[in-house]
């Protein structure tokens, strides 16, 4: 069977978007050239790929099964086209990165200025989202994700900070008015403006000091999606509104500032830091390659600890 290798791209791209004008946003067509794309190909076949109405656009039994295999066989061929990016002077082509917000906040923009400045002909597209995603389906070459969050069958190298810490902090006002806990239990009486993630769970508080770790979850005061409105909850406890726990790097300038004053700092528990990660089953795009070395690079450059950090040891290794 004869097909058109522009009409599966155009049936991946509405599919992935879940809409005719998202798709040839994401993927710079035009809506009716995608429609007219996808009519043929479903015409070719003999069946339909997507059910369609007004308000949205869904793949069928079938069409979501050929989206399960395209994906990664359309992979398989750019890697196969990428080949000749050996013979350029410098790579090029597009890197599609899927990461949380937090890494987008606190673990790229120290990378990407550089490395697009290094690599001028690769075309970088973040998408930032808190959800599990199977980077193959999603389109994306590569991710940012922590220890509990990397898929299986995926190389894993270190990026951005080793080690993180999780911190709580308040406006020095609502400290003033309210009091300031010594204890985390104490924050069971406090107002907390509290985070939830896309699946719906609010996640506890934790805290550790000298190997006694608390968990506490207090009733919420006020409760945002995690990443998306996180800094709705930093403002609004700057503003007095209560305590936040969030990241120790993104609350660090209202820190420094005096804006928020550290609560219980001597309890706020480590974490170790992200992942880069990626597919172990095929040949690198040579985009992906370039930004894989330049990150072992800059974490083996004079003046970084990610060398001497136990976790260094866990780069290439699969990701369990």
């Amino acid at each position: 069977m004869n097909i058109d290798l522009g009409d599966l791209n155009a049936f991946l791209a509405v599919a992935r978007t879940r809409g005719f004008r998202e798709g040839a946003r994401a993927s710079g067509t035009s809506a009716s050239g995608l429609s007219l794309a996808v009519r043929r190909l479903e015409s070719r076949l003999g069946v339909r790929l997507l059910h369609r109405t007004t308000r949205s656009v869904v793949p069928t039994e079938a069409g979501q099964r050929l989206l399960e295999r395209l994906g990664p066989a359309l992979g398989e061929v750019a890697s196969a086209l990428d080949v000749v990016n050996g013979f350029r002077d410098k790579p090029a082509g597009t890197l599609r990165l899927n990461v949380p917000l937090s890494a987008s906040r606190l673990v790229l923009p120290a990378l990407v200025p550089e490395f697009l400045r290094a690599f001028p002909d690769i075309q970088l597209e973040v998408v930032a989202e808190d959800g599990f995603v199977d980077l193959l389906a999603s389109g994306c070459e590569a991710g940012i994700r922590y220890d509990d969050r990397l898929e299986q069958n995926m190389v894993a190298v270190p990026i951005g900070p080793r080690m993180q810490r999780f911190a709580a902090a308040a406006s020095p006002s609502y400290l003033d008015r309210c009091g300031r806990p010594s204890h985390p239990r104490e924050l069971l009486q406090h107002a907390c403006l509290r985070g939830r993630f896309a699946s719906g769970t609010v996640p506890p508080w934790d805290f550790e000091r000298d190997g006694e770790s608390v968990r506490v979850d207090p009733v919420p005061r006020m409760v945002v999606r995690l990443g998306a409105a996180a800094d709705l909850a930093v403002d609004a406890a700057i503003g007095g509104a209560g305590v936040v726990y969030l990241f120790e790097d993104w609350l660090r300038p209202h820190l420094a500032s005096g804006q928020l004053e550290p609560v219980l700092a001597d309890w706020w528990p480590s974490f170790s830091g992200p992942f880069l990660y990626y597919s172990g089953r095929t040949l690198l795009p040579a985009p992906l390659k370039a930004f894989v070395d330049f990150v072992r690079e800059r974490a083996s450059a004079p003046g970084t600890a990610a060398l001497s950090d136990p976790w260094q040891r866990r780069a290439e290794s699969p990701a369990a």
